[in-house]
């Protein structure tokens, strides 16, 4: 009896890798710009700043790593590491009440700006056809936010650890072998506030196991709870290689 059932795990496990996919998406390239980064830490005493009109950014380069599994071509499960920090350097024209401390008009600042992402998603995909491939799913997401403010003799920061749930979306439309167009992303909305993190590109395929993507990226969104008012919209240049195993 022992034998039979495991000769039937064995099977079992055989067959769906026989039916699975492990791929490997390396996407980086260049945050260029941020349409606002508004913050207002606390949100009930704090001003209001907006990071990317007061002060200066510069172009900061980006890394994100995906791997994920895909079992009889349509249920993908995958995870995600997307780490990013961005500068801001100036000063403001007024003094600024930051996290319960007063910075100074007029004298130089920094804001470092980090915010750190982990997801996990499950994707069905609806439509698998050769030219069309539509999915829609669950993303957990991990958020490792940071907001520092640094000033000669002052140096004082926020950081917010928690956990997001947003709806994952997919759709591929391949009018050739060689290529591909992609919407994808994470979204979703509440009265606490929004996330989007959306990419919009074309892929060519090299051969059967090797791709890269070129296109557009936009991260956007914020909160506006008790304890802190931030809401962003950063602007990415992003290339990248798909790995098929």
């Amino acid at each position: 009896m022992i034998h039979k059932i495991t000769f039937t795990l064995v099977f079992l496990v055989i067959s769906i890798s026989a039916l699975a996919q492990f791929t490997l998406d390396l996407e980086g390239g260049l945050v260029f710009g941020t349409n606002y980064n508004k913050v207002r830490i606390p949100n009930t005493g704090g001003t209001l700043v907006n990071l990317a009109n007061e002060l200066e950014v510069s172009p900061k380069v980006f890394y994100r790593l995906r791997a994920g599994y895909t079992i009889a071509k349509r249920h993908n499960i995958s995870v995600l590491y997307a780490p990013l920090s961005v500068s801001y350097n100036g000063s403001f024209n007024r003094d600024i009440n930051f996290n319960n401390l007063i910075y100074n008009a007029n004298e130089p600042l920094e804001v470092i700006y980090k915010f750190n992402s982990y997801r996990l998603t499950y994707r069905y995909d609806f439509i698998s056809t050769g030219r069309w491939k539509v999915g829609a799913g669950l993303t957990g997401k991990i958020r490792d936010a940071d907001v520092r403010f640094k000033q000669p003799g002052k140096d004082t920061h926020y950081d917010d650890l928690g956990f997001v749930p947003l709806v994952n979306f997919y759709a591929a439309y391949k009018p050739s072998y060689h290529w591909s167009f992609i919407l994808e992303g994470d979204a979703l909305a509440s009265k606490f506030g929004r996330a989007e993190d959306i990419f919009a590109g074309a892929a060519y395929q090299i051969n059967s196991r090797l791709a890269v993507k070129l296109g557009y990226r936009v991260v956007e969104g914020g909160a506006d709870v008790d304890k802190i008012y931030n809401f962003n919209w950063i602007n990415y240049a992003s290339t990248g290689v798909l790995i098929n195993f």
